[in-house]
This record gives C-alpha cells, sequence and structure tokens, in this order.
C-alpha cells in the first residue's frame, strides 16, 4: 500500500523530538511496518462533531492522544480568554471509566492551570450532569468531559461545554475548532501546569447536587407508600455506579439491586461487548438479576452517565426493553400530568424534543397547553432554547430517542441520574392508580395515537466509509425519491439547505433552524423518514416513524404488529435501494 505523500509528511513531523519516545517509535514503526493504519492514523486531524472531539485512542492526528488533546485544550484555553475578561477563569473537568480518561483529564487539568484558569477537577470518575452541575455551581466559564458515552472500549473523547453548563453551540463551537486549528505544532501547547491551581472536587459537590435533585420529586408521599419495590440498576461499569443508586435512595426507594460483576469500574467493559443502553445486550445481566429478585423495573446507565436504558413487565410478565422514544413519552406525560394535578401549570411551561424523537411528545403537550419546542439532534440544542428561554418561560422536561432525558434546568445536558429516579416515581404513580407502567403507555395511545418508530445505524468505517456516507447524503439531496415503500413522497425538508419543499403544492418555506446536514422524507401514508451522518461516529442513521389509531386496549398486539411489520418494510425498501 502506497503511502499519500501529505499523509507521510505529516506523521514523520511525529518523528521530532518535541514528541516523547513512546510516540515517535510507534510512528517509525507504523511508516516501516503499517502503511494503513498509518493512513488511519494520520490522514486528517480529529475533528469537533455535534459531541466534540472523538476518535479511537492511539498514535497519530486523527487519535484521541496527550497531543490531541492538548491541541484541543489550548485551543479551548486560547478562545475562553479571548471571550472572557474575569479573573481568574475557571473550568470544570470530568472523566468516566474509560480507559485512559484520567489521564486525558490529567493533561487537561494541567494545560488549563499553566494558562492561568482556576481548575475544578473531579477526584473520580462523574457522570456527564455532574460536570454541568459544577460548571454551573462553581461559576465556570467551560468544561470538559472526557468521555466517549457508549462507543467501543478502542474510543476516547471531549466533550466542551459552555458557561451555561450546555454543551457549545454555534458560534462557539465553529470558533473553539478556528482557536484549536491554530494550534498547528506541539510547541504551541502550555504544558507547564501549576498543581496549586486545580482543586479537587469529591464528597461536598456530590451532597449539593443530590439535595438539587430530591426537589424535583413531584410524589414523595406515593413514594414512600411503595418504597419498597424492587428495582435493579447497573452503571454497566461506568461513572453512575456510587451516584446512581444514592440518587434512588435519596428519593425514597429502599429496595435498589445491583449486579455486582458491572459494578466493577473498567475501560474494558468486561460483561458486555458494547456498554450502550440502547442495545438489548448491554442489559441482559441485569434482567437475569430482576427475574431472580422479581424487580419491576430495570435501569442502565451509560457510561459517562447520560443515557439511560429501561425494561419493564408487559401484560405477559416479561420484562420489555422501552425504545428512547417510549421512555420520554412516559416521563413527559407523567410529569405534565402531574404539574397540572398541582396546579403548577401557569401557560409559561414548555418541553423540548429533537426533531428526530416521537411527534406523540407534541400532541401530549399540546393537550396540556404546554408549548413544545423542536431542535437539531444533539442535546446541546435542547440546552441552547433554555438558555435563550431562562427568565420569560419554565422548562418542565425534555428528551431525544437516543435514550437521553432532562427534568428540570439544574444542569443543562441530558441527565440519566434524574431520569432514573423520575422513571421510578412515575413506576410508583402508575402503580397507586392500578397501573404498570406498560398500562400507563397503552393509555397513552389510546388517547393520543399509536406512534411506533425505529432505528437503522449503519456503519462505514475508515476514510473509505466516510466519503461513501457523504456520497450517499449527497445523492438523497440531488436526487430525492419520489416514491419509498409504494408511497409517494410528499414533503421533504433539507436543513442544510433550511428549504422545506411541499411537493403536492409545489410550494416552499423556510426551516427556522441552524444549518444541518440532516433530510427529512415525509410520506403520503404519513410515514417519516430522517436521515443524518452521525456528528462522532462513522455512521450515517436512519429514523423511520409510523402511526395508527388505537381504539381499543384489545387491538394494541393487532396494531402493534401492523406498524412493526411497515417499519420493517421501509428499513427494507432503504436498505436494498440505497445500502446494498
Amino acid at each position: 500500500m502506497k503511502i499519500e505523500d501529505t499523509i507521510l509528511r505529516r506523521a514523520k513531523n511525529w518523528l521530532s523530538e518535541k514528541f516523547d519516545e513512546a510516540t515517535r517509535n510507534e510512528v517509525a514503526n507504523m511508516i516501516e511496518n503499517n502503511p494503513k493504519e498509518l493512513t488511519e492514523s494520520f490522514y486528517r486531524n480529529l475533528e469537533f462533531g455535534t459531541g466534540g472531539l472523538r476518535g479511537i485512542m492511539g498514535t497519530g492526528t486523527n487519535r484521541m492522544n496527550k497531543y490531541t488533546v492538548g491541541m484541543a485544550t489550548q485551543g479551548l484555553a486560547n478562545y475562553i480568554k479571548n471571550k472572557f475578561d474575569q479573573k481568574p477563569l475557571k473550568a470544570a473537568i470530568a472523566f468516566d471509566s474509560r480507559n485512559n480518561s484520567k489521564f486525558f483529564a490529567q493533561i487537561t487539568a494541567e494545560i488549563l492551570s499553566a494558562n492561568g484558569f482556576q481548575v475544578y477537577l473531579y477526584e473520580n470518575l462523574r457522570p456527564v450532569p455532574m460536570l454541568s452541575f459544577a460548571i454551573r455551581h462553581y461559576g465556570c466559564q467551560t468544561g470538559i468531559a472526557i468521555t466517549a458515552s457508549h462507543n467501543p472500549k478502542e474510543y476516547n473523547g471531549y466533550k466542551v461545554y459552555w458557561n451555561d453548563g450546555g454543551q457549545l453551540v454555534p458560534p462557539h463551537d465553529t470558533n473553539v475548532i478556528n482557536e484549536v486549528n491554530k494550534i498547528d505544532d506541539v510547541s504551541k501547547i502550555n504544558f507547564d501546569k501549576k498543581p496549586e491551581q486545580i482543586k479537587l472536587l469529591g464528597k461536598e459537590t456530590d451532597d449539593l447536587y443530590i439535595e438539587q435533585l430530591k426537589t424535583l420529586s413531584l410524589s414523595p408521599g406515593i413514594i414512600k407508600k411503595h418504597k419498597n419495590l424492587p428495582i435493579v440498576f447497573t452503571p454497566i461499569h461506568g461513572s453512575t455506579v456510587d451516584i446512581g443508586p444514592r440518587a434512588l435512595h435519596a428519593f425514597g426507594f429502599n429496595n435498589i439491586f445491583s449486579v455486582p460483576e458491572q459494578d466493577v469500574t473498567s475501560g474494558d467493559f468486561p460483561t458486555v461487548h458494547s456498554p450502550n443502553p440502547e442495545e438489548p445486550a448491554a442489559l441482559e445481566m441485569a434482567l437475569a438479576k430482576a427475574k431472580k429478585v422479581d424487580a419491576q423495573l430495570v435501569m442502565a446507565t451509560d457510561p459517562d452517565g447520560d443515557r439511560v436504558g429501561i425494561a419493564i413487565k408487559n401484560p405477559e410478565n416479561q420484562f420489555e426493553l422501552l425504545n428512547g422514544n417510549q421512555a420520554a413519552t412516559l416521563i413527559i406525560y407523567y410529569l405534565l400530568s402531574q404539574w397540572k394535578q398541582q396546579g403548577k401549570l401557569q401557560g409559561r411551561e414548555y418541553i423540548v424534543k429533537t426533531i428526530v424523537t416521537t411527534e406523540l411528545l407534541k400532541d401530549i403537550a399540546k393537550d396540556y397547553q404546554t408549548d413544545c419546542y423542536d431542535v437539531l439532534t444533539g442535546f446541546k440544542y435542547i440546552a441552547e432554547v433554555i438558555r435563550k428561554l431562562e427568565g420569560q418561560k419554565k422548562f418542565i422536561g425534555g428528551g431525544e430517542e437516543s435514550y437521553g432525558y432532562l427534568i428540570g434546568d439544574l444542569v443543562r445536558d441530558k441527565d440519566a441520574i434524574i431520569s432514573c429516579c423520575i422513571i421510578a416515581e412515575a413506576m410508583v404513580w402508575a402503580k397507586e392508580r392500578g397501573k404498570t407502567l406498560y398500562q400507563l403507555l397503552i393509555d397513552i395511545y389510546l388517547q393520543y395515537g399509536f406512534y411506533k418508530e425505529k432505528l437503522l445505524s449503519v456503519t462505514k468505517k475508515g476514510k473509505e466509509g466516510m466519503e461513501e456516507i457523504s456520497k450517499l447524503m449527497e445523492n438523497f439531496r440531488s436526487n430525492p425519491p419520489q416514491t419509498i415503500d409504494g408511497s409517494p413522497v410528499i414533503r421533504i425538508k433539507d436543513y442544510l439547505t433550511g428549504a422545506e419543499k411541499d411537493l403536492v403544492n409545489n410550494q416552499e418555506k423556510d426551516i427556522n433552524l441552524p444549518k444541518s446536514n440532516v433530510i427529512q422524507l415525509y410520506l403520503e401514508d404519513g410515514s417519516k423518514i430522517t436521515m443524518r451522518p452521525s456528528g462522532t461516529e462513522p455512521k450515517i442513521k436512519f429514523y423511520f416513524g409510523v402511526k395508527s389509531t388505537l381504539n381499543h386496549r384489545e387491538d394494541f398486539a393487532r396494531i402493534e404488529k401492523q406498524l412493526n411489520m411497515k417499519l420493517e418494510s421501509l428499513t427494507e425498501n432503504i436498505r436494498q435501494e440505497y445500502l446494498s
């Protein structure tokens, strides 16, 4: 395999004395013996996407390592110093259980301290929402979470947060990228650490966070009546191992069962193929434990503690995994119904969802005369709405189909800890009414319509994969399909051009959201298909949504089967026409 000249020049730069000996040796070995790995490691610079910096750990400009983390941190520091006059500037840092997370967090803290920042570094692993909390509580201008969320164990990442506790949004994300790109040589990184500028955070910050969470409880009396209902919770080797059960106990739940094998903190995630709570295999051990203890609810968080997978019992008394849309539906319905019952809805309240999240949330909000805002995919856009409306309207909750939810505005990112507490609270609230969460979900479908969604995620690895994904989106954009699965396409939303086209009436209008590489197709039969490349992984994702009327409870299984068949047919059509 011939190595491109630009790649070889970039790699040889890493043979200089500016890099440590281990790094130089690794690069030399790749040049001599592994041109394919050299190409993957150096064909580009690791870039910020919708979730920040994320990549495979290793040596090279396209890898997570001491130097790419250092460049990102120096660029961020330069931007913050130019943006704020306050002295000293402050930054908070948290890290999860991934391999090298603590090392990257320490490097980040040292570089920020060298740049004059007062740094608040969690002494041990903590979930992402606790970083958001620390940023807000300690008055920081920025924050960094070292995590790759649910990616495979070879990955790590670097999420950057703004002073409101939310992830970077335009224009700050682009501006930080520009500053990072200016750090074109490692000699521009200030590694001259100032340890006295680094303060370790521990129990005292945890206590503050838990106390604030407790104020979000809506049914403490009902919890007290059902406090011994068995619940299984697992952190899947991640950062919620201590804080998750502690929060549930603080809410009043006394019977929390763990999965001891998954309480082991490890970036190798030894009991699962992937620590992604969206994947059924990740919950297998928790479900086995639930059967043993006759639990009513199973909850599993991802390594950085911002997303949660949930299993509840169906009418056959068997555990069934909820998808992110179903969980968001239960959470929002519970919150709005309780806010109304307690007389807290004053006409200034709102919820937020992403454009790929179920439209059912909008129907529920409308019924409760509560505004529902649509935002682009990524929880940072939900946080942006909260910031813009602060002091004007009251945020109740929000969510996205990828298993991330937020209740209240204590933090400004998805929070699996408060989500677990509220899901458990909704369970006992339903029980008080003689229902299970599954029965409550069917009640919602009876009232608002039976919505069903499915996600198709296709991975295309490496440089060639990224190029293939780009061509696929270009094809959809320039040659959109006229029909899909036999149903005409009647409307197209292209968030990159900012145009919504009505193909029936031949009309066009603007989309009032930031530009994003997303295309949505609306079919005559009511189906909706959204496609977008992932901002953090070499993937393209297709979101399918269908809807039917559910008139009688006894029709649930039949209508669900019809909707599932429709989803499968749409998925197969996309596979055959565009992915084969």
